[in-house]
C-alpha cells in the first residue's frame, strides 16, 4: 500500500510534466500579473459607471469579476501543482478556475446576443436587454455553474496514483467523465450561436451606409468591421483549443484511451490548452475598450492624467445607435 504523504512522481505517477514544469509556472505568473492590473482599473471604470447600468455594462461588470477572481487563482495552482498539496483545498481551487473559466464563457456569450439583438432587431427591446432581466440572467450563470460542480466537490476518487497529486492527471468515473463530455458537447452549441450571431452581425454592417460614399466613412464602416471580429477572434483563441483537446483527454482520464505515451501527449496538450484559456482574462479589457465608448475614453483620460474628466465621462449615457458602431 502506498501512503498518500509518502508519494513522489517516480513512484507513484507515470505521466510527466515535462516542459510543463518550467513554462507553466512562468505562463501563469505573467497572466496573473497582467490579468490582475487590467482588471482591477476595469472594475474600478465600471463600479463608476454602476449609476448609468445598461445590459451591456451589466455583462461586462460581471464578466471583469469572473476575470479577476480567475487570475486569483493562477498563484495557488502555481504553487500546488504536481505536489501532494491538502487535497480538498487542491479541489476547491481548481473548481473556483472552472467556475470561472465557464463565467467566463458564457457572459461574452450574453454579450454577444445583446449585440446581436441591438444590431439585428434594433427597433425591439428584449426583456434580456433590460437591467433587470440582464442582472437576473447574470445570477442564474453563477448559481447554474456553482451548483454544476458539486458533483466534482463531493467526489474522492483515488483510484489512479496521478489522482493524488494537485492539478495533474486525473482519472474519472462515468459520472464525471459524462460531465465533463457534456459540458463540451454545450460549449460547442454555443459556439456555433457565438459565431452565428457574428456573421449576421457582419452582414448587417455591411449593408449600413456611413456618408453616402464619402471616402473617410467607408474607412470608418471598414474599422467597425474590423473590430466586429475581435470579440470572436479572442473567443476562438483561448477556450476552442481547450475544448478540442478536452474530449480526448476526458476519454483518456475514462481509460478509453489507456496507452502511456497517449496519455503523456493529452496531459501535456490539455495543461497548455488550459493556459492559453487563462490569456481571455487579460484580452477582455481589449474587448471592453473597443466596444464601450464609455470605457474608452475613461482609459484615455487616465493616461492622460486626466482624472477629473473620468467621473463627467461615466455620468453619460451612451445611446444605443452609437454604441452599435463599436462592436
Amino acid at each position: 500500500m502506498v501512503l498518500e504523504g509518502n508519494l513522489t512522481t517516480n513512484e507513484t505517477c507515470e505521466i510527466h510534466d515535462g516542459i510543463l514544469s518550467t513554462f507553466l509556472p512562468i505562463g501563469y505568473i505573467v497572466i496573473c500579473c497582467i490579468g490582475l492590473l487590467c482588471n482591477t482599473v476595469t472594475l474600478y471604470i465600471f463600479f463608476l459607471r454602476w449609476h448609468t447600468d445598461s445590459s451591456m455594462a451589466v455583462y461586462m461588470r460581471h464578466l471583469s469579476l469572473a476575470d479577476t477572481l480567475l487570475v486569483l487563482c493562477l498563484p495557488l495552482r502555481v504553487y500546488y501543482h504536481k505536489k501532494v498539496g491538502p487535497f480538498y483545498l487542491c479541489k476547491v481551487v481548481g473548481i473556483f478556475f472552472y467556475i470561472n473559466m465557464y463565467s467566463s464563457i458564457l457572459f461574452l456569450s450574453l454579450i454577444s446576443l445583446d449585440r446581436y439583438l441591438k444590431i439585428i432587431k434594433p427597433v425591439w427591446v428584449f426583456r434580456i436587454q433590460k437591467t433587470k432581466w440582464s442582472h437576473m440572467a447574470s445570477y442564474i450563470v453563477w448559481v447554474v455553474l456553482i451548483s454544476g460542480t458539486i458533483p466534482f466537490l463531493t467526489s474522492n476518487s483515488q483510484k489512479h496514483p496521478c489522482n493524488n497529486f494537485c492539478f495533474h492527471f486525473h482519472s474519472k468515473g462515468i459520472v464525471g467523465g459524462t460531465i465533463n463530455l457534456t459540458t463540451v458537447v454545450l460549449f460547442l452549441v454555443f459556439y456555433v450561436a457565438f459565431l452565428c450571431f457574428y456573421v449576421k452581425i457582419t452582414k448587417k454592417l455591411r449593408t449600413l451606409t456611413m456618408g453616402n460614399g464619402n471616402p473617410k466613412a467607408e474607412s470608418r464602416k471598414k474599422r467597425v468591421l474590423m473590430k466586429t471580429f475581435l470579440v470572436p477572434a479572442i473567443f476562438t483563441l483561448c477556450f476552442l483549443p481547450y475544448h478540442a483537446i478536452r474530449i480526448p483527454y476526458v476519454l483518456a482520464q475514462l481509460n478509453v484511451i489507456g496507452d502511456l505515451y497517449s496519455q503523456q501527449i493529452l496531459h501535456v496538450l490539455n495543461e497548455s490548452a488550459l493556459l492559453l484559456s487563462t490569456l481571455n482574462s487579460c484580452l477582455d479589457p481589449i474587448i471592453y475598450y473597443f466596444l464601450s465608448s464609455a470605457y474608452r475614453k475613461t482609459i484615455l483620460c487616465a493616461i492622460q492624467g486626466k482624472f477629473k474628466n473620468m467621473y463627467a465621462l461615466n455620468r453619460r449615457r451612451i445611446s444605443i445607435n452609437h454604441s452599435l458602431t463599436e462592436i
